[in-house]
């Protein structure tokens, strides 16, 4: 069923405290700079020339694509403005996705990128494309519509949408993953995981990975969009968010985080959220 696209929307927060879904259709594509979410996100592309950029690793799309990704994951869509660009977002709560699942499902695990065969992309076949297309057009038609139990009707069809996403990223993570030696930019990435909360120079990494720092500077910066002391930043502020979530006060927080003091970690948190750590912490706390 075809569904009616919306004007697309450079807001990249929700609006609503369960899901938002989105269908774009538009002739020159919004490139939207890296960034992340507190919530999941699901991009499933219907049309165009789209080249994903997720933690450092680029997907080149194909109609039909899924791409999974978590709060957790700094991501950017890289639009050539040649074809029509068409595509269905949909966003979706945490604490929302966790009640969905009543328990006894969880339906978050397509989205763990902690387990050793966690894929953000999905090419399903086409009748299972063809599906997960008409689940995604007939939620975004209900999302919109305005109809008696639509709200009841859409949390129905986004529980099967869900449930068909895990049934497929299992059948496609259970198959044998083919081993692949890290280059230079995985290996960075993986060491700024493990060591962001401390101080993190583009010197000392270079010393690390015997590297020039001007090379890693280059290369960090054209795979992963931004530079390494960018995404830094970035890794130290999604923390921040998850320890002040969890009911950890801001005065404490930038120190476990790795900013060296308070000034910082307000500048960088009120440039980047457009709100101060301590009206966040109340907000998620109150």
């Amino acid at each position: 069923m075809a569904t009616k696209a919306q004007r697309f929307d450079y807001r990249q927060s929700m609006k609503n405290r369960q899901f938002e879904v989105f269908h774009y259709r538009d002739r020159k594509g919004e490139n939207i700079s890296v960034h992340h979410h507190d919530f999941y996100e699901i991009y499933f592309l219907l049309g165009g020339n789209v080249d994903f950029l997720v933690e450092g690793k680029t997907h080149r799309l194909e109609p039909g694509d899924l791409l999974l990704i978590n709060p957790q994951e700094l991501h950017q869509a890289q639009v050539a403005p040649d074809a029509l660009y068409e595509r269905i977002v949909l966003w979706i709560d945490r604490n929302y996705l966790a009640g969905l699942g009543g328990g006894q499902t969880d339906l978050a695990a397509c989205f763990d990128n902690d387990s050793p065969l966690h894929t953000n992309l999905l090419r399903p076949d086409k009748i299972r494309r063809a599906a997960l297309q008409d689940l995604l057009e007939k939620l975004t038609a209900e999302f919109y519509g305005g109809k008696p139990g639509g709200e009841l009707y859409t949390q129905g069809l986004l529980l099967q949408f869900m449930v068909e996403v895990n049934r497929l990223v299992q059948n496609v993570t259970s198959q044998q993953p083919r081993q692949e030696d890290p280059d230079l930019v995985s290996q960075v990435l993986a060491y700024i995981g493990t060591h962001f909360q401390e101080n993190i120079t583009l010197e000392q990494l270079a010393t690390e990975f015997y590297v020039s720092k001007y090379y890693l500077s280059h290369e960090f910066s054209k795979r992963v969009g931004i530079s390494i002391y960018r995404y830094v930043i970035f890794r130290r502020l999604m923390l921040s968010k998850e320890l002040m979530e969890a009911g950890n006060s801001p005065g404490g927080v930038y120190q476990s985080c790795g900013f060296g003091d308070y000034t910082n970690f307000y500048r960088a948190f009120k440039s980047e959220y457009g709100i101060s750590p301590k009206a966040y912490y109340a907000q998620v706390n109150s």
